[in-house]
């Protein structure tokens, strides 16, 4: 038996950091599952989910890696007041955070487009058509399996 061809172009890694409590796998389950949490159990380590879209016509398959909130991951561009007064204007219930990836996406995808992101990078976080499992086939275009055989 074969595997199923892949249904995405590209894979698009995203890293959720910020302090412990903050929110982020409440991010994360608003974003993969569509349902608000208001109280996330604390994350241990890192955990991760993924979703695919559709971004300028190509399927596009986002992987979101929720972080433990740790001092090492801190990059605060955004003091904590001005994240507070955000949040109470835009909403706290999980609003918008599909067109937040998408939109990060769009411009990821864009970057790609115009050259400005290396694909060969391992630092990008994007792949594009990812390797086939062992055993497998990537697309439909592969060779047919040998009639008659069960491999």
């Amino acid at each position: 038996m074969t595997a199923a061809p892949y249904n995405y172009s590209y894979i698009f890694k995203y890293i959720i950091i910020g302090d412990m409590g903050v929110g982020k796998s409440c991010l994360l389950h608003q974003f993969t599952e569509k349902k608000f949490m208001a109280d996330c159990p604390h994350t241990i380590g890192v955990e991760f989910g993924t979703r695919i879209m559709e971004v300028h016509g190509q399927k596009v398959k986002l992987q979101i890696w929720d972080t433990a909130g740790q001092e090492r991951f801190r990059a605060r561009d955004v003091t904590y007041e001005e994240a507070k007064q955000f949040a109470e204007e835009n909403g706290e219930e999980g609003e918008n955070v599909e067109e937040a990836f998408l939109e990060a996406a769009k411009r990821i995808y864009q970057n790609i487009q115009d050259g400005s992101l290396d694909l060969n990078a391992a630092e990008s976080g994007v792949q594009h058509k990812p390797s086939a499992p062992q055993g497998g086939r990537l697309n439909a275009d592969s060779q047919p399996a040998k009639e008659g055989c069960s491999c």
